[in-house]
């Protein structure tokens, strides 16, 4: 996945189906928390805003099959093969989402703003399409940077990622979240954090 202006924003290793015993626990904990908000939301729509290989919008459209189910990207060539069918992907900047306002029950950014340069601009443009809820999720921080350095990883750059330019705090994201959002949940799996909220 890459950020319009051509910054890295992921990195080559599989975050979905890690090798890892411990990494594809802590994974499952995170797709437990996030599939139980999106089948709290029932949503007959969906977008998914930065969805890398698509592998999230699969694991949740197998869940609850919306009316419609959208996801995008600025960079769709690592799709993972086999995805469900009922799935559409197409090309779109967080920052200009291709949709009216109010026009999509859910929408939903998963690991995405800690990628960004203006992650308080991406969350207005999620904000403004949603018509009921946004989902959004980071890592914590700076759990996150502990446990990568922990197993030995991006030591050079203190455990950051590869293009993680922004580095939330609970308090962080949910004080971001609140400038757009009426916070309904906040969920805790670690090493992440999920808000689900309604736009204002």
């Amino acid at each position: 996945m890459k950020v319009d202006v051509g910054n890295v924003v992921g990195n080559a290793e599989a975050k979905y189906d890690h090798p890892n015993p411990i990494a594809r626990r802590l994974v499952a904990g995170f797709k437990r928390a996030v599939g139980d908000l999106y089948l709290r939301t029932c949503p007959e729509s969906v977008l998914e805003v930065g969805c890398g290989e698509g592998l999230l919008a699969d694991s949740l459209i197998r869940l609850r099959r919306p009316a419609r189910f959208e996801a995008c990207d600025v960079d769709l060539s690592r799709l993972a093969p086999d995805l469900h069918p009922d799935l559409t992907f197409q090309t779109a900047s967080i920052y200009q989402l291709p949709h009216a306002d109010r026009s999509v029950d859910l929408v939903l950014a998963c690991e995405v703003l800690e990628h960004l340069e203006d992650p308080a601009a991406g969350l207005r443009e999620l904000a403004r399409v949603a018509r009921r809820a946004v989902l959004i999720s980071t890592p914590w921080e700076p759990v996150w940077r502990l446990l990568n350095l922990a197993r030995g990883r991006y030591v050079r750059t203190l455990g950051n990622t590869p293009g993680h330019i922004q580095h939330f705090s609970r308090r962080a994201l949910l004080r971001l979240a609140e400038t757009r959002l009426r916070v309904v949940e906040v969920r805790r799996p670690l090493p992440w954090t999920v808000i689900l909220g309604e736009p204002r």
